[in-house]
């Protein structure tokens, strides 16, 4: 049988491509997008009806898979995928959480606690990016060489067990950051059915929440690679150093944070809602301590607080912008 694979509506410049196939390669990738011409909209609380009608183009949309498996990070817009994917397709879905050194077993027991309560199909499977000497190097393009590895190892996945599709948890609010995993995705042909029917974040955690799954509120997450500028090399002992960082955080009380290391020094973002707790003298020396306890050799706490890719703020500055 034939399949169209319609993509997300075009915004501003932006250009896409249909794919077309059998259900043995269902596929629908963004190929060429110039993400500079989007506009942000602004989307304040969700629209109960609204995310409700686009969770039912989303549930169809999934159905008319002959089957799927989910690149399952553990943040909550790939657990709502997972989970919608699981209520389309039933055993027709697998999540796969991709295991490497950038990794954090926080995440981890995430991912654990959650597949025990939707009692879906999961697997853990091992990715190797940093044997890539271009994934190391940490440039701009770190998170296409990672989402390549992650997307090839899925590939191979989809073709052994003979899987229809892949697919992955981009909403429509990822578009206004610098995420080059977008082309490896893209490349790879990879679904994006919650771009596909414009979801947002507050939608997804609306929806998540009216489904009961556990993670709804969960703070965004990222992999511990993020954590180091541009320019600093990606080695599995400055991953564990953030990640011990992170964890002493954690223990600490704070919810929605970063450990970004530069050199020896630990920069702290938290959340501005956060921010007067741990700017308080005995929270800040209980910072500084629990930090230095684990590696680091120098703390610092940030003063605008904890902001999404903050590390891609000198990619404009270095282009003159």
């Amino acid at each position: 049988m034939l399949v169209l694979a319609t993509c997300h509506l075009a915004l501003g410049t932006a250009k896409f491509r249909l794919f077309y196939g059998t259900t043995d390669n269902w596929r629908c990738a963004i190929l060429d997008s110039a993400m500079n011409a989007l506009v942000h909209i602004q989307t304040g609380e969700p629209s109960a009806a609204a995310a409700s009608e686009k969770e039912q183009v989303l549930l169809s949309t999934l159905s008319g898979l002959p089957s799927l498996i989910v690149a399952l990070s553990g943040g909550i817009d790939s657990a709502y995928l997972a989970w919608a994917a699981q209520q389309a397709l039933g055993d027709r879905a697998l999540s796969v959480t991709a295991i490497s050194a950038s990794y954090s077993a926080f995440d981890r027991e995430q991912v654990e606690s959650f597949m025990r309560t939707t009692g879906a199909r999961h697997e853990f499977v091992e990715t190797r990016e940093l044997e890539n000497p271009a994934y190391r190097v940490n440039d701009k393009n770190r998170c296409y060489y990672c989402k390549d590895e992650l997307f090839s190892v899925l590939d191979r996945i989809a073709t052994e067990r003979q899987f229809a599709a892949v697919a992955y948890g981009v909403n429509a609010d990822d578009t206004f950051d610098f995420r080059p995993g977008a082309r490896a995705a893209a490349e790879h042909k990879v679904l994006t059915p919650l771009l596909d029917v414009q979801m947002h974040k507050p939608e997804i955690r609306f929806l998540a929440k009216q489904a009961g799954l556990p993670m709804w509120d969960r703070p965004g997450s990222a992999c511990l690679a993020s954590r180091l500028p541009y320019g600093t090399e990606v080695t599995e002992e400055r991953l564990a150093l953030v990640e011990r960082g992170e964890t002493a955080l954690r223990s600490l009380g704070f919810r929605q944070f970063r450990v970004r290391l530069h050199d020896q020094l630990g920069r702290v973002e938290v959340a501005q809602e956060e921010l007067p707790r741990a700017l308080s003298p005995d929270m800040a020396l209980a910072i500084s301590s629990a930090l230095k306890a684990v590696g680091f050799a120098y703390v610092t706490l940030d003063l605008q607080g904890y902001r999404q890719g903050s590390l891609n703020e000198v990619l404009g500055k270095s282009a003159g912008t």
